[in-house]
């Protein structure tokens, strides 16, 4: 048994403690417990689940090479996400899912980075990192929300979200981004591997053994499973929470707890790696995640509620954000570029840059909804 422990490829971790939260959710649900304890339980449990969809994305890509790898990690590197805001759109939650792009935009460029220059800053003083990449993901990312901008400021004058004019306003503003996203990933394939923007590099995992590609894909495919079940758990609780829980809002939920809990793992290896004195890598994880979720996942849900829409009546989603959201979003890439103009940071950014979330995080908890 010692021996068949040791040769298993995957290696446990305290975060895999929390898997826990799988039986606890699928249980409560089963005797009906209160609906906080199912989300509490569903919300632990996806931590770990995540951090195992990017971890075996990440192993594929090492056995692919690093221009598969990146692809890889473009396409996979917010799959938890992606399936929760899924599912939440299929139940017609279309404002806890703007509410998520937005939280996870603002969650990786203010949140994520700030506290990967802090702790990078205070463990290894003044650190510096590429500009040339880093001012390329900055202008995409400005490029990605001005995108996001037009349908929320153009809407208003055109129609009510649920007019057609505002749905095709949104579908091609949605194919323009998935345009160059997919141009994005060309140029990845063509450049040199160190100039690409959007295709994220794959973590170093030094002596570590590498897991075979059906072992990754056996783990890919057993925690996409569990991320499916666990979004379904936890959406199906949202609205009994908002009802025992008046203080708390569906859009408090989508811009703070719902993209903390699904990225978390790669959060702590963004920090972890700018511990490790890593910046350039630091940096790519979590602007390159913001522009996985602005340039990606949000057109591609646009899709997906046309579908859920045309197939039971779902309420579509568009790109018509509302102007609390926009602001922030708008505010975090400039301020994110401001940061990164130079090529080197230090502590007392990072301390800025988590200001600014906190600022907006008590916003967002005190608006009455979106």
């Amino acid at each position: 048994m010692q021996k068949l422990l040791k040769n298993f490829p995957l290696e446990l971790g305290w975060i895999h403690i929390l898997l826990i939260g799988l039986p606890l959710a699928i249980i409560g649900e089963q005797l009906h417990w209160a609906p906080i304890i199912i989300f509490a339980s569903a919300c632990i449990a996806l931590i770990p689940l995540a951090g195992l969809i990017g971890e075996s994305t990440e192993m594929l890509a090492e056995r692919t090479g690093p221009r598969i790898g990146g692809l890889l990690n473009a396409t996979l590197g917010n799959a938890a996400e992606l399936i929760i805001t899924i599912v939440a759109l299929r139940e017609g939650l279309v404002e806890l899912v703007k509410a998520s792009i937005t939280g996870s935009i603002l969650g990786n460029i203010l949140l994520v980075l700030g506290a990967s220059l802090l702790l990078g800053g205070l463990r290894n003083g003044k650190q510096k990192f590429d500009r040339s990449i880093a001012g390329q993901n900055s202008t995409m990312l400005l490029m990605a929300l001005i995108a996001l901008a037009i349908p929320t400021l153009f809407s208003p004058s055109i129609g009510p979200d649920t007019s057609q004019k505002v749905e095709a306003l949104s579908i091609g503003v949605a194919i323009c981004m998935i345009l160059i996203y997919a141009l994005g990933i060309v140029y990845a394939f063509r450049a040199p591997v160190s100039e690409t923007p959007l295709t994220r590099p794959s973590v170093e995992h030094g002596k570590k053994h590498l897991w075979s590609v059906p072992f990754s894909l056996g783990v890919m495919f057993v925690t996409v499973v569990g991320v499916v079940l666990l979004s379904e758990l936890l959406v199906g609780t949202v609205e009994p929470i908002l009802e025992e829980f008046p203080f708390v809002t569906e859009f408090f939920l989508g811009i703070i707890l719902i993209p903390i809990i699904g990225n978390v793992a790669e959060h702590l290896v963004a920090v972890q790696v700018a511990i490790k004195n890593q910046m350039d890598l630091s940096v790519e994880i979590a602007v390159g995640s913001s522009l996985q979720i602005a340039l990606f996942v949000a057109p591609a849900l646009v899709f997906v509620g046309l579908l859920f829409n045309a197939w039971s009546g779902t309420p579509y989603l568009t790109l018509h954000f509302n102007q609390f959201e926009l602001i922030a979003m708008m505010a975090g890439s400039v301020i994110t570029a401001l940061v990164s103009a130079d090529g080197e940071t230090n502590w007392l950014e990072g301390a800025q840059l988590l200001v600014v979330y906190v600022i907006l995080g008590l916003a967002f908890f005190f608006l009455p909804g979106a």
